[in-house]
């Protein structure tokens, strides 16, 4: 398998929580060809096709057999690839999911028989806070809306809600806003003068105290589940904001809620996503850049990136068996 990377700079990964560097290792441990580029290093020409500058990762076998650090890893010297010679893509830079990201998609979407991780085409019409509202039975209420009319009925129906920029990550901009809070409508000028974009606004769940779960699929399989638990003073269970991590089982709930998503996200090729449970009540689905790995692996003594590339490579066996014959 020769695969790439497509990610942030490597000098950000956190070796301790991040799931691309478990991807990279995995990899590297079954001897693929591994290299990584930076979506600024993407281009699509006339007369190029589709490629990248990008480096190839190589560690030492002794090196990976044991507990690498980044420091471990040698890079080699940057070359122009066409990503056509690619067996996988795996699109793993950080949200938020922005023109800069959408543009990417448009871009990967024109490789027809390399495998992209996650489907870019189905990436693009599926962000996480929106491909949710297909499954409105499984979720608490939620509204997403640019009308400050409509979202004023919402929190008078409500009363307890939680405001979300609608294409924000990691935590960032979202508000918990009790009955009494007046800060609304300066709240709402806000995010239209930082995001540009709606806002979605859910119902809150007191729940969230006890744990934000985070379960990972693997074509459409719960492969794990951790739970998120906001640090003291906050409803934000997200890792990046200072939420802990704890083991978590999968209830019959859960189960439940996996079966009824599990079908539709095999369909659109989405391979690797996160979802996220409240009290029983789905949230949100992840699909840009899931994380979690190393937490379930910890707490389950689990190997998910391996099911990962196992997975990747059936993928790919089944979409070289469907190539018309010559």
């Amino acid at each position: 398998m020769r695969i790439a990377l497509q990610m942030d700079p490597l000098s950000t990964i956190n070796t301790r929580s991040d799931s691309s560097w478990m991807m990279i290792l995995e990899a590297l441990r079954r001897g693929y060809a591994v290299y990584h580029y930076h979506p600024d290093d993407l281009s699509l020409g006339t007369d190029t096709g589709i490629r990248a500058c990008m480096t190839r990762l190589t560690m030492a076998e002794k090196v990976l057999a044991g507990t690498p650090n980044l420091g471990d890893i040698h890079i080699g010297a940057p070359k122009n690839s066409d990503l056509k010679d690619f067996d996988a893509i795996l699109m793993r830079q950080d949200p938020p999911f922005d023109m800069h990201y959408l543009s990417a998609t448009y871009i990967l979407e024109r490789l027809p028989s390399t495998v992209v991780v996650n489907d870019p085409r189905e990436v693009r019409n599926a962000p996480e806070k929106i491909m949710v509202m297909d499954f409105p039975e499984l979720m608490p209420p939620t509204l997403i809306s640019s009308d400050i009319d409509a979202l004023c009925a919402f929190r008078d129906e409500h009363q307890d809600v939680i405001m979300k920029p609608l294409y924000g990550n990691g935590g960032v901009g979202i508000f918990h806003l009790r009955p009494e809070d007046d800060n609304f409508r300066s709240l709402f000028e806000m995010h239209h003068a930082h995001w540009h974009s709606p806002i979605q606004m859910q119902k809150f769940l007191p729940e969230v105290f006890l744990g934000d779960k985070r379960i990972l699929l693997i074509n459409g399989k719960a492969v794990g589940a951790i739970d998120r638990v906001p640090a003291e003073g906050q409803v934000r269970a997200n890792m990046h904001v200072g939420g802990q991590t704890q083991k978590a089982g999968m209830s019959v709930r859960d189960r439940e809620i996996c079966a009824s998503i599990g079908p539709k996200l095999r369909k659109l090729g989405m391979i690797f996503v996160g979802i996220d449970v409240i009290g029983g009540l789905l949230t949100e689905i992840n699909v840009t850049s899931p994380t979690g790995i190393q937490e379930i692996n910890r707490f389950d003594g689990a190997c998910v990136e391996s099911e990962l590339w196992d997975a990747i490579v059936e993928h790919r066996q089944n979409r070289d068996n469907q190539k018309p014959q010559a």
